[in-house]
């Protein structure tokens, strides 16, 4: 299946410059996540996994999400490159998102940095931002991708995607 790739405009990356087997590398952008009118996390000390086909996945220090909104579930993953993922559910007052966030506790040595770094589904938060930005979430439930004007695609996930 050939793939139309998007050429990327002054200032976006492509997903399809971006490696496979992925990679992991610290970002400084401004990152937040609101859920149920709160800002649970806030960093400019995360980390992005980039794979070819898949917008960033950011991964946000444990320290900088407000205590006590994750309560870990039984549920978990396995990815070929990173390990076995755990899961939280994301809960705010009366309100919570269920297995909407994932860690490794114990990944593979590639990914070391972020161990125990909290990714978010953005489709299940109120809002991501990337330096003010809110970001539109990479399609298919499985994929975590934050897609923002500076990332074109196309993307894994969207129809007709399976193959790839």
């Amino acid at each position: 299946m050939e793939v139309k790739r998007v050429e990327p405009g002054p200032g976006q990356e492509s997903v399809w410059d971006y490696p496979r087997p992925p990679r992991a590398e610290p970002s400084s952008r401004h990152i937040q996540v609101l859920f149920n009118g709160t800002v649970i996390a806030d960093t400019q000390r995360a980390w992005r996994v980039l794979e070819i086909s898949h917008p960033p996945s950011y991964y946000i220090p444990l320290e900088d999400i407000q205590p006590g909104v994750l309560r870990p579930t039984p549920h978990t993953t396995f990815c070929e490159w990173k390990g076995r993922a755990n899961y939280y559910t994301v809960v705010v007052g009366n309100k919570e998102a269920v297995n909407a966030a994932w860690y490794y506790p114990e990944p593979t040595a590639d990914f070391e940095a972020i161990a125990n770094y909290v990714a978010l589904y953005p489709h299940l938060m109120e809002s991501c931002l990337v330096d003010g930005e809110p970001v539109s979430r990479q399609a298919g439930s499985f994929y975590g991708g934050w897609i923002t004007s500076d990332i074109v695609g196309p993307f894994k996930g969207e129809p007709g995607t399976l193959g790839w």
